[in-house]
């Protein structure tokens, strides 16, 4: 191959915050820049410019995705009260991650990356489990209300008609708090698709768990909808594939995964997804040993890491201290919006130098070279701990 490669449609790049924003660059120059004439539509959603913004760039770096087809983010900070004070904000920002999940309307599909010398914790999973959570509405789309006293809570609905239905939450005889949370049956009906299309595409098992015996309006719907879309429109193709179907309570799946080898989609609620995602991706190992693509019902893709800003390491690293942060999430954020890419405009070389990519990553790993987090829990015999950018040089040298 002679010279960069070049790419025919850009892809939408969304910056980011601390730590990853540091490997962002570091990732860009070395691993990208020298070998794909990148062509991106940048955004900067790192927490000045949203703020800057009023979170508009947010805004516009979502409906660019739904322009081009496919994006790639960088981990951002989701503000608390203390990130307020300490980036002198004028208010609490939402998720940045929810904004764009609720635009898309998609189905966030997570997936261990598997790599050998860093084994599972759970000793009878071999195959990776796929993560699918559903990224509209819920908690992180709801309405809270400080009670400050006795008093009562009600939810309250006004159809079209004018007709209300009301219902009373709960009596309060001292302060506490009520939250508001809501789904639909599109946004729900587009998550099951997605779901069954991937599981499709997989060749894997689907499993979708939630609480319905406690939720009966609310869960209950979420089960109603996957029931009647596979028993409608999935069946056939999935006996066809020689995969299966199946829902059940969230606690019984969690003691199944427990004892499953891997290797299905398991399918959950926004919150559900989101705590046990990290719980499934730290069992295989690592939250930096995790792929994440957001997928919408109508086939837009956003890549993104796993993992959030690593704020340790980044306060470490303004005081020009050494930092072993594992950037190979971040990495695979960019070799799968790449991959993506190239497939959807017929670029073979550009899906071939993603899979190189991946493929330089792992076999650095498992040569013995690795950040600090891998290398506490590797079972190679010798290993090479390496700062941040020295592991990223690493992948260099074989790439």
């Amino acid at each position: 191959m002679s010279g960069r490669i070049v790419m025919k449609t850009p892809l939408v790049e969304m910056d980011g915050d601390e730590m990853t924003r540091v490997i962002w660059s570091a990732v860009k120059k070395e691993l990208l820049e020298p070998f794909v004439e990148l062509n991106t539509e940048y955004y900067d959603l790192g927490l000045e410019k949203r703020d800057e913004t009023e979170d508009r760039v947010t805004v516009d770096a979502a409906e660019a995705v739904k322009k081009y087809g496919v994006g790639v983010k960088c981990a951002t900070i989701t503000p608390n009260a203390q990130r307020v004070e300490e980036y002198s904000l004028k208010q609490m920002w939402k998720s940045p991650n929810g904004t764009i999940r609720s635009i898309l309307d998609g189905t966030v599909f997570r997936t261990p990356i598997l790599v050998k010398g860093i084994e599972p914790y759970v000793r009878t999973w071999k195959k990776p489990i796929v993560m699918a959570r559903h990224a509209f509405g819920d908690v992180y789309k709801n309405t809270e209300i400080r009670a400050e006293g006795a008093g009562k809570a009600e939810l309250l609905f006004t159809s079209g008609d004018g007709a209300e239905t009301r219902k009373t939450i709960a009596e309060f005889d001292s302060p506490g708090v009520v939250q508001g949370v809501f789904n639909t049956d599109n946004s729900i009906s587009g998550f099951a698709r997605t779901c069954f299309e991937y599981a499709l595409g997989e060749g894997k098992d689907l499993w979708f768990a939630s609480k319905d015996t406690i939720s009966k309006t609310y869960d209950h719907r979420f089960k109603d909808i996957f029931e009647e879309m596979y028993e409608n429109e999935y069946r056939k193709r999935f006996e066809e594939k020689g995969i299966t179907y199946f829902y059940t309570l969230i606690d019984d799946a969690v003691a199944r995964v427990i004892r499953s080898e891997g290797g299905f989609v398991w399918a959950l609620k926004n919150y559900d997804g989101d705590v046990m995602s990290d719980l499934v991706s730290t069992a295989f190992g690592s939250l930096a040993m995790m792929t994440s693509v957001l997928v919408s019902p109508d086939g837009k893709y956003e890549y993104e890491a796993a993992h959030g800003t690593v704020q340790r390491h980044y306060y470490k690293y303004r005081k020009g201290e050494s930092t072993s942060t594992n950037s190979v999430a971040t990495i695979f954020a960019w070799s799968g919006a790449l991959r993506k890419r190239g497939e959807l405009d017929g670029n073979k070389d550009l899906t071939d130098f993603a899979d190189r990519l991946e493929k330089a990553v792992l076999d650095t790993i498992e040569s013995g070279r690795m950040t600090g987090d891998l290398a506490a829990i590797t079972t190679l015999d010798k290993v090479e701990r390496l700062d941040t950018f020295e592991f990223i040089k690493a992948i260099r040298e074989r790439l």
